[in-house]
């Protein structure tokens, strides 16, 4: 994949930052960290510049975003309660936990999303709950945006500061990637432990 990745950057510049980007947002199994350090590296050996690949890259990003937005939109909470509440001795979820998470998302979903942004996988799927919950279309761009800047900035920089050893910054990501899976396997793990022990109560 990395060397299709790179084959399409080197042949479409900016539209090709553009392009891949917004389709990691939509297919997380493309790396970020792929485009935007070879994006990086691509500033020092090629006329593409360092705010060009910054500026493609984030509204490639935003225009995934939106999209994910868009589909969020489309599903309505109450299917989704109906659907909880018709299979809640499976799942071990009920419309309670639903709508507690949904309170929660609202009081600090902003931040959520800002933060997520900058997390793998997380920085595309947290689109959708933004708008399934209809959070404010101006603010999620707003903090979308703000954490987006941080993380291409910096994939970006780094790829253009190593040059030729770019690949490397990949293989650091790539630990940080699975780190964080780990978190997020262990933390739903937890979650359902302890959903089952207090259905058991």
């Amino acid at each position: 994949m990395e060397n299709w990745i790179t084959q399409v950057m080197e042949q479409y510049g900016y539209l090709g930052v553009f392009l891949l980007i917004c389709l990691e947002n939509l297919f997380p199994p493309i790396p970020s960290e792929v485009i935007l350090t070879f994006g990086g590296f691509m500033t020092a050996v090629s006329q593409l510049s360092f705010f060009g690949v910054l500026i493609s890259a984030t509204l490639g990003s935003l225009a995934g975003a939106v999209l994910l937005y868009g589909i969020g939109l489309l599903l309505e909470v109450n299917r989704l309660e109906n659907f909880v509440d018709r299979y809640e001795k499976i799942l071990r979820i009920s419309k309670t936990d639903l709508r507690r998470a949904g309170r929660w998302f609202e009081k600090y979903g902003y931040w959520t999303v800002f933060f997520c942004r900058m997390v793998p996988v997380l920085r595309s799927v947290i689109s959708i709950p933004a708008g399934m919950t209809k959070m404010h279309f101006g603010l999620f761009l707003l903090f979308t945006t703000a954490g987006t800047l941080i993380w291409n900035a910096l994939l970006v920089g780094l790829g253009a500061k190593l040059g030729e050893n770019w690949e490397r910054i990949v293989h650091y990501m790539d630990i940080y990637s699975n780190f964080v899976y780990a978190v997020i396997i262990i933390a739903a793990v937890l979650f359902l432990i302890y959903l089952f022990r207090r259905k058991r109560r």
